[in-house]
């Protein structure tokens, strides 16, 4: 059955502004640029809401019923002027010494074949799990990078473990991930004395597969292995996460979301309709297996996509489809619901995919914990369907397309939700690699040089 949706969050997402005073309690000069950064934000986004409010409000006798083949909704103008508004109020924020508590990355530099190399494949760079790239790239860029490790809150190690593709299948392999893991620690242990002062509790990993931190793509093999001893009191950035105990979170963890090009969004943003109509109901494209048992005896997403095409295929309402075709974004920005079954494991770059081009995604994986959900509002931007309701996918969608649509659709169109979900190349105000800094700074107990420093 359809999960009710959770009162929203007050806190929302945020951009953090502190303005230092001088010692007798007056604001120093230096800080009006930022009064004022405050107050023209505040201004606009107020205007934008009271502006939105007034057009969605607007009285219409006259308006019909919300039409299956009328289902749309367009406000690119609108949302490209408040991001204009942020972009322009927040950028100089980066230069706020007191962003994070002034929280301070060193990162490894480690040789070549722990990273580097494996960007001989372009891929690497913009496959789903290349997050473990963007990440590393975004902080070396950041003013929170320090060369000074005495300075260091967290301790990031760029190891890419995601980028071996199969020759077979052309899927990330990563077999050898452990051993490649392990063998970067003990370089760092052997060249610097920062992992051995706390056992590796203030370092940071990425791990962006199927079972995160597990480092296997079929669960039953990850469960039994599970998180490697020598991680266990670290960090680890991973795309897997579930609301129950499980052995792959048995480690500090943050989800994050898998990685999905900025760029690849912004070119089919441009080339969408102009008057932002989506004339598909519901859209699925990926695996779904008609005989979903593979040889390893266990069923692929325990049937679920299986039993949606075997309902659904041929129903005029879903455009189903089990090829694969590059272009595929460009339906999603066609589609009014966007289907996104767990697989193998819960998490899929749908989920980002549709909320980055206004698709409302349809959350069909039981316990799935979402990445960054205390900023994200995912129970106003999106639907989640129990695996065993997948039955009845029409008719929930057919209430809620009658119903409450144009206020979910009004509220992915948010440019902060976007933000949130995607990595650039440098850390950008909201954006996901700013997510990942706002996590770590709520893990600053970890940190060895603030305790140290609480201590003397």
């Amino acid at each position: 059955m359809l999960e009710q949706n959770r009162a929203p969050k007050s806190r929302g997402f945020y951009v953090r502004m502190k303005l230092q005073n001088s010692k007798h309690g007056r604001p120093q000069d230096k800080s009006s640029f930022y009064t004022y950064c405050k107050w023209v934000l505040w201004l606009s986004l107020t205007l934008y809401f009271f502006s939105s409010y007034l057009i969605s409000n607007r009285p219409n006798q006259n308006k019909p019923t919300t039409s299956l083949s009328k289902t749309h909704f367009s406000t690119l103008p609108s949302r490209a002027l408040f991001e204009s508004v942020i972009d322009n109020t927040t950028t100089a924020l980066l230069k706020n010494k007191e962003l994070f508590k002034g929280l301070k990355v060193f990162v490894y530099d480690l040789p070549a074949k722990y990273n580097m190399d494996w960007l001989s494949n372009d891929r690497c760079r913009t496959h789903l799990f290349a997050a473990e790239v963007a990440i590393h790239r975004a902080i070396l860029t950041s003013d929170f990078l320090t060369s000074d490790p005495s300075q260091a809150d967290f301790f990031f190690v760029p190891v890419y473990v995601s980028c071996n593709f199969s020759t077979v299948n052309g899927f990330p392999a990563i077999g050898h991930a452990r051993t490649l893991v392990a063998s970067a620690v003990q370089l760092i242990r052997t060249r610097y004395p920062f992992w051995d002062r706390n056992q590796g509790s203030d370092h940071v990993f990425v791990a962006t597969h199927d079972f995160g931190s597990c480092f296997h793509t079929m669960e039953n093999v990850a469960i039994a292995d599970g998180v490697p001893d020598f991680l266990k009191k670290s960090i680890v950035l991973q795309t897997f996460g579930v609301k129950h105990k499980h052995p792959c979170q048995e480690v500090e963890n943050v989800v994050i979301p898998p990685y999905v090009s900025p760029e690849s969004v912004r070119k089919t943003l441009e080339n969408a309709p102009a008057d932002g109509r989506r004339d598909i109901f519901a859209f699925f494209r990926g695996k779904m297996e008609v005989h979903p048992k593979n040889v390893s005896g266990r069923y692929y997403s325990k049937r679920v996509r299986t039993n949606i095409w075997r309902k659904y295929n041929g129903d005029r309402r879903f455009y189903l489809q089990r090829r694969r075709f590059k272009g595929y974004q460009s339906e999603i920005v066609r589609s009014v619901f966007c289907l996104c079954p767990l697989g193998w494991a819960p998490w899929s770059p749908r989920l980002v995919e549709s909320v980055a081009l206004g698709c409302v995604p349809v959350i069909i994986a039981d316990g799935i914990r979402l990445p960054f959900d205390d900023v994200v509002p995912w129970s106003e931007i999106s639907l989640t369907v129990a695996e065993k309701d997948v039955g009845k996918l029409g008719t929930i969608l057919e209430h809620v397309a009658s119903t409450n649509l144009s206020a979910i659709q009004k509220n992915i169109w948010d440019p902060r939700v976007r933000r949130a979900l995607l990595f650039h190349d440098r850390v950008q105000p909201g954006d996901a690699t700013w997510q990942v800094l706002s996590a770590l700074e709520n893990k600053l107990a970890r940190s060895y040089r603030r305790g140290s420093v609480s201590s003397e």
